[in-house]
């Protein structure tokens, strides 16, 4: 790729020089070529090596789950349903739900916690900081915020920006489940240790479950994890393997396994 390019690509997550590096146990893939402009459109993602993907794992799409909303609701359903919903105690502490934002036919579906103090107010995910920070990722990968669907693994913001519980998330988890059932993403783009554990049904750390392509439920919808936009902004260190990540992420769009 020219360096010129590789920079402009970069600039978008707010690194001027970084040398990129494989995900462990993958061999090293050339960078899609970008637009003429990041904001010009989706450009031809690039060609992929042949992935393994990881052991099935248990997931929201693994059978019925929790009572939660009817599988035949649609989208304007499904957002009164999450509106209406008193089933955890996070509504009650909130200002508004945050059910989600973006394209309904979206390929590329981002998963992130929990909503913050930001989103709380504007009632969309990802707004503040690591919003922004999000908003670059996309515009690395060629991709606009509106042409992605964004989410959380629960809707309602937890006091004082804590992580979501185990009951929390698991009282939530239908309404995702219904939304991606509605979308039928062809790839996850889960960022952060909360939505990672809580969609795969795992207790093993972000930086072991990164590399590898995982398979969501009995549609087997392949699944990258990658580190949250915060902690990107805590640990900038840590942006060349998010790249990998999301590099891996257009590779399957390209060529889903």
């Amino acid at each position: 790729m020219d360096e010129g390019v590789r920079r402009r690509y970069l600039k978008a997550m707010g690194v001027e020089l970084w040398e990129r590096r494989p995900p462990p146990g993958m061999a090293a893939q050339r960078p899609p070529d970008p637009p003429a402009a990041l904001d010009e459109g989706v450009p031809p993602l690039p060609a992929t090596t042949d992935l393994a993907p990881a052991a099935d794992s248990p997931s929201p799409l693994d059978g019925p789950g929790p009572a939660g909303p009817d599988a035949a609701l649609d989208w304007e359903g499904l957002r009164r349903a999450v509106r209406e919903c008193r089933a955890c105690g996070l509504r009650a502490g909130c200002r508004q739900t945050v059910f989600g934002v973006g394209d309904p036919q979206a390929d590329l579906l981002v998963i992130g916690e929990a909503p913050g103090a930001d989103e709380d107010r504007q009632g969309e995910p990802f707004v503040g900081r690591a919003g922004q920070l999000l908003n670059a990722m996309l515009l690395a990968m060629g991709l606009r915020r509106e042409q992605v669907f964004i989410a959380n693994v629960v809707k309602c913001r937890p006091p004082n920006n804590r992580d979501p519980q185990a009951g929390e998330t698991t009282q939530c988890e239908p309404f995702l489940r219904r939304q991606i059932e509605l979308i039928e993403p062809r790839v996850i783009l889960s960022v952060g240790r909360v939505s990672a554990h809580s969609l795969l049904k795992t207790e093993v750390a972000l930086g072991r479950l990164r590399g590898q392509v995982h398979r969501l439920g009995e549609p087997g919808i392949p699944l990258v994890v990658t580190y949250h936009p915060a902690y990107l902004l805590r640990s900038p260190e840590q942006k060349g393997r998010a790249w990998d990540d999301l590099q891996l992420a257009l590779s399957l769009l390209q060529n889903p396994a």
